[in-house]
């Protein structure tokens, strides 16, 4: 196979600074969430938006602060795995006993019986086969988890600046490369197999060679991300690729910032974003997400004024006059 360029990933990782970790902050969630076919000819995005996660499930908060949760599902081949996994992931993840302790666990265990189950599902009606990238976002507390498999984006801001809570799972991504080849596939022309652009997904059982019950290139395993929230963090966006095909993160964040300091309103900033992504002309179908942590709307944003002043010498006055009044002349 012709070699193929490599592009670095960064690794999973925990943002908490010593003082974000002691902060009493406690969010005030509000959230907001559109899609759109765009230029496609069919619809394979799903997604989930759950101020009250332990309530609409019927449980007690267990939890100071909130308990929710959020995920963007962006289907291939089909929308029969992103629907599948937007109703039983969900469940997985509230009915395990020991929620909502030791998240990280539960959600990968959650992300791995969907898959299974889904198996199970497109054994018994060939019709279902499909697969779906994963992106899912619990807050519980002050903590802000993020799960990942696949190339939708999480991206935080705080205060004004993009942070991302995820990374893309594209095969030529180094560290997806070298699982995926001591996984026993190989990476053609930027796809799995020859046939996939994603290295993580649920679903695809059906494509040869991806998985098996032992394991496989293609992956159901999220990666992690998570923080503790602090009032200087204002709003998460999520969104499928189709989305960041157009808008850089830091772009991204400076676009709805402005819009929610406009109209303050998740839903609205979430179709704004859509709304902007077909203009840029994106070719994909568009799902955005946006969770606000604060009820009131981002500041503005103060540059300090610089300690250093500026000013012309008696030499340099003239000189600029004299020049001056050679243009007059």
């Amino acid at each position: 196979m012709p070699s193929q360029q490599e592009t670095p990933c960064s690794p999973s990782f925990s943002l908490c600074a010593t003082e974000d970790c002691q902060s009493d902050f406690l969010p005030k969630l509000r959230s907001g969430a559109c899609a759109d076919m765009g230029f496609r000819s069919s619809m394979e995005d799903v997604y989930v938006c759950v101020d009250n996660f332990t309530q609409e499930n019927g449980l007690k908060n267990e939890t100071e602060g909130p308990s929710a949760f959020y995920a963007v599902f962006d289907g291939h081949g089909g929308k029969h795995a992103a629907d599948f996994v937007c109703h039983h992931l969900p469940k997985f993840i509230i009915h395990d006993d020991n929620f909502p302790s030791d998240i990280e666990r539960i959600v990968t265990s959650a992300f791995l019986k969907t898959d299974n189950a889904f198996a199970e599902a497109c054994s018994i009606d060939a019709t279902l086969a499909s697969g779906t990238t994963a992106l899912a976002a619990l807050v519980i507390g002050r903590q802000l988890v993020v799960a990942n498999a696949g190339d939708c984006r999480a991206v935080l801001c705080r205060r004004g600046k993009a942070i991302e809570m995820s990374r893309d799972h594209k095969p030529v991504c180094m560290k997806e490369k070298k699982r995926i080849e001591a996984s026993g596939g190989y990476v053609y022309d930027g796809y799995l197999n020859g046939q996939l652009n994603v290295a993580r997904a649920i679903g695809d059982w059906h494509m040869e060679g991806m998985k098996s019950r032992g394991g496989g290139p293609l992956s159901a395993e999220p990666e992690f991300m998570s923080t503790k929230l602090t009032a200087e963090d204002e709003f998460l966006i999520m969104g499928c690729d189709g989305i960041w095909d157009v808008f850089r993160s830091q772009n991204a964040v400076d676009f709805a910032r402005r819009r929610l300091q406009e109209h303050n309103d998740p839903t609205m900033c979430s179709k704004d974003l859509v709304d902007e992504a077909l203009k840029r002309k994106s070719g994909d179908n568009l799902s955005a997400v946006v969770v606000c942590f604060q009820q009131q709307p981002p500041p503005n944003l103060v540059m300090p004024r610089s300690r250093v002043h500026r000013s012309f010498s008696a030499e340099g006055l003239r000189e600029l006059q004299s020049f001056l009044d050679s243009l007059g002349n």
